[in-house]
């Protein structure tokens, strides 16, 4: 074969560099309280940003976002003064992630 053929024919096999990281989703809020402000920050970053959905108890909100990292903690002011963080929590591939917060407090995420 010859020298152009061959590449050629190499690049129908190699597949284009898949480029992760976080972008768009849906927030979910099943913490049983309102959630009055919304930040996010990258894993081991000191830095929050604000998000701009504030979904209710039980509510959705929209959160548009693009990051070329997966993993960040996600803070909530509760209603009542309680805050809220849930750490490392993967936002790549993620349509939609579930703040949960039992009754005594206890914290996690569930993905779609």
């Amino acid at each position: 074969m010859t020298g152009w053929k061959f590449i050629a024919a190499l690049s129908i096999f190699v597949a284009a560099p898949v480029i992760a990281g976080a972008a768009n989703f849906a927030v979910i809020n099943a913490t049983g309280l309102n959630i009055e402000s919304l930040e996010i920050r990258r894993f081991g970053t000191a830095e929050w940003k604000p998000l701009s959905a504030k979904p209710p108890s039980g509510g959705r909100g929209q959160v548009d976002f693009s990051d070329p990292d997966c993993a960040f903690d996600i803070r909530a002011r509760l209603s009542g003064g309680v805050d809220a963080v849930w750490p490392g929590v993967n936002l790549c591939e993620a349509k939609s992630v579930t703040l949960n917060r039992t009754a005594s407090g206890a914290l996690w995420v569930d993905y779609d």
